[in-house]
C-alpha cells in the first residue's frame, strides 16, 4: 500500500468512508530545500528532512535528484502542498480573478521584475480579503507536475500571515510584524480583516532589519510608547537587533514559537522554519 492510498473503515451503518492520508510538505526556499510530513512516530510528530543543496545547480535539478536519492520521496505520495519563496503580490479580493491567469500574470508583473519567464500563480486569503500572486521557476514547476497527482502551491509566509493575523486580536495595541527568512524580511500589519501593509525587505544585518521596521513604523503612523512589534523567525542577530530597536520602540517583542505554540511537539524539532511549524500546526 503506497503512503498516499486510500483506505476504508465501517461506521455504525457499515458504510466505508475514505480517510486520507496528509500530504508531502516540500518547502523551496532561497537557495535551501527540505521536505515534511506529519508522522506520529517522529520527533515532534512531523518528519523533518532538510534537503543539501548544491550550488551552481538548478533548484529544479537538485528537486530532480532528491527523488533519486531521498527514500521519504519515494513512498508513493501523490498528494503534496509546495511552499515557495518568491516576492508576493496582494490583490483585494474584490479586483481578482482567480480563472484570469494572463490579468494575474500583468499584475504581478508590473510590480516585480525579475520574475518574467516564471510561471505566476496565485492563493486567496479568505480571512484576510485578498488574494496573493507570486512567481515560480518553469522548470521547477514540470518537476513537481511530473511526480504528484493532487498539488497546492503556496507561499512560504501564508501560514504565518494566518496565524498571526488571529495572534493579532489579542489585546486592544495595533501590531506590527516582522518575519526573518531566507535572508529576507517580510513586514506586514493587519486592520480588522484586511491587510494594513506588507512588503518584504533583502535584510542581512540587525541595523538594516532595524531602519526598515522603524520606515514601515513612521509610514503607518504607529505610537512609539503604545503600539507593539513583534518579530519571529531567524534574525540576523538578535541581541543587536533587540538592543538597537528598544532605543525607539517601548513594545517590541521576538516570538518564541514553542511558548506561541503552547509547546506543541512540532517545536522541538531542531532548526524547522516558522512557517513550516504553522503549516504543520494548521494541518
Amino acid at each position: 500500500m503506497s503512503i498516499d492510498s486510500t483506505i476504508s473503515v465501517s461506521n455504525d451503518t457499515n458504510i466505508p468512508k475514505p480517510i486520507r492520508r496528509p500530504r508531502l510538505t516540500i518547502r523551496i526556499g532561497q537557495g535551501s530545500l527540505s521536505f515534511a510530513a506529519p508522522d506520529a512516530t517522529a520527533v515532534g510528530q512531523v518528519r523533518y528532512l532538510p534537503y543539501t543543496v548544491r550550488s551552481g545547480v538548478s533548484m529544479a535539478a537538485n528537486l530532480r535528484e532528491a527523488f533519486k536519492t531521498e527514500d521519504m520521496l519515494n513512498e508513493g505520495w501523490t498528494r503534496v502542498q509546495v511552499m515557495v519563496d518568491t516576492p508576493t503580490v496582494m490583490v483585494p479580493l474584490e479586483d481578482f480573478y482567480e480563472q484570469d491567469e494572463a490579468r494575474n500574470s500583468i499584475f504581478y508583473h508590473h510590480a516585480i521584475t525579475g520574475h518574467e519567464h516564471d510561471v505566476v500563480l496565485s492563493s486567496v486569503l479568505p480571512s484576510l480579503n485578498a488574494a496573493v500572486l507570486y512567481a515560480m521557476n518553469k522548470d521547477l514547476k514540470m518537476v513537481v507536475d511530473d511526480h504528484f497527482e493532487d498539488i497546492r502551491f503556496m507561499t512560504v509566509s501564508q501560514p504565518v500571515w494566518s496565524h498571526l493575523h488571529r495572534r493579532s486580536f489579542t489585546g486592544t495595541r495595533r501590531k506590527l510584524y516582522g518575519y526573518f527568512h531566507d535572508k529576507s524580511m517580510e513586514v506586514f500589519a493587519f486592520q480588522q480583516n484586511r491587510f494594513r501593509f506588507c512588503n518584504r525587505y533583502s535584510v542581512t544585518t540587525a541595523p538594516d532589519a532595524v531602519f526598515f521596521l522603524l520606515a514601515v513604523w513612521q509610514q503607518l503612523g504607529m505610537d512609539t510608547q503604545k503600539d507593539e512589534l513583534h518579530v519571529v523567525g531567524t534574525l540576523p542577530d538578535k541581541d543587536a537587533f533587540l538592543t538597537e530597536i528598544r532605543k525607539f520602540l517601548q513594545n517590541a517583542y521576538v516570538i518564541n514559537p514553542v511558548a506561541d505554540y503552547n509547546r506543541a511537539p512540532v517545536t522541538a524539532i531542531k532548526d524547522i522554519p516558522y512557517d513550516l511549524c504553522a503549516l504543520m500546526m494548521r494541518s
